[in-house]
């Protein structure tokens, strides 16, 4: 029964999934070594969410890289097999360079605003586009939600309101005209009547969507000022 349960396509598309995690991480943190982070769409304005967790990845990476050297000086004093040492040092490594990873995929994808719509972002693995034509209304509204996943789908009543998280919270609320459906990582989303995102500016996103909605009302070509 357990070699059925991680046996067959559903196994396989976790596998795909964490592989493609994987590769987006070390990508992430090789853009952002070089400073060549994606390009924007022309006109785009960038709206960052990392403010929230940088505090915490950055006590987590320091500490870590404090640990490191010291719990491999302690094993080469207590094992007397260099080969397990060193598979515990370079295991260390790889958890410093993946946290480094993590903090730079949050820091070159950030949200952005352009000509068609908001393209919502967590990471690298988080990515789609909510069309100004589909929201109805947008709002800055600071909330928690009990888990740290990035994607939360919550049932509410007659709606269902798709959250994208940072540090178990959001701060932009989406209510859309109509039902949307969007990519997520596990595949689409299924109808949703609400996006709720983390920005740390949540009033600058809020003041650029109303005017692109404006814009879309009034029937002019560009944001009203």
């Amino acid at each position: 029964m357990a070699v059925g349960r991680w046996s067959g396509p559903g196994a396989l598309a976790v596998l795909r999934r964490v592989v493609a995690y994987e590769i987006g991480m070390w990508l992430s943190l090789g853009r952002w070594l070089l400073r060549r982070p994606p390009a924007l769409e022309p006109g785009a304005v960038p709206f960052g969410y990392v403010g929230v967790v940088k505090p915490i990845l950055i006590a987590f990476i320091v500490l870590s890289a404090i640990e490191i050297p010291i719990f491999d000086l302690i094993l080469q004093h207590t094992l007397p097999w260099p080969t397990v040492r060193h598979t515990v040092l370079a295991l260390g490594i790889w958890g410093l360079l993946w946290m480094i990873g993590l903090f730079a995929a949050l820091r070159i994808h950030p949200h952005a605003a352009g000509a068609e719509g908001l393209r919502v972002r967590n990471g690298f693995s988080v990515d789609f586009l909510v069309p100004w034509t589909a929201i109805a209304r947008v709002d800055a509204s600071y909330r928690s939600v009990p888990a740290s996943r990035a994607v939360q789908i919550e049932p509410d009543e007659a709606r269902v309101i798709l959250n994208v998280v940072t540090g178990k919270q959001t701060s932009v609320d989406l209510v859309l005209r109509e039902p949307l459906d969007v990519r997520l990582p596990k595949g689409p989303s299924g109808p949703v009547h609400e996006i709720r995102l983390y920005a740390d500016d949540p009033a600058a996103l809020v003041t650029l969507t109303r005017q692109h909605l404006a814009v879309r009302l009034t029937g002019t070509d560009g944001p009203a000022a």
